[in-house]
């Protein structure tokens, strides 16, 4: 959690950068390629939005699981939770993508 006297926290950062780059520089692009690097930039900072709301909770339970497997300790749900990481994953870097299959 972050203190109030910590803000902006880096995901308030990143989002304020996104939405400058979205709404006051690209409408004014007319160049190409630079319209396009900045559309590249533009998504990068919506995966570090993404990525720095995730919990590192979700980490330790990814290297949890990957370590029960590799043991021969499969857990007996491990398709679905699987599956989760998989979408937890998709959350952060494609979240489109992700809603085609749900």
């Amino acid at each position: 959690m972050t203190a109030p006297h910590d803000r902006p926290s880096p995901q308030e950062l990143a989002e304020a950068v996104r939405e400058f780059l979205q709404a006051e520089i690209l409408p004014t692009l007319e160049n190409h390629r630079l319209k396009f690097r900045t559309l590249v930039a533009i998504n990068g900072l919506g995966i570090a939005e993404r990525e720095l709301a995730a919990t590192s909770a979700t980490r330790k339970d990814d290297w949890e699981l990957a370590r029960r497997i590799r043991a021969g300790d499969v857990p007996e749900n491990a398709v679905a939770l699987l599956k989760e990481h998989v979408a937890e994953k998709l959350r952060i870097s494609n979240p489109r993508y992700l809603a085609k299959y749900e």
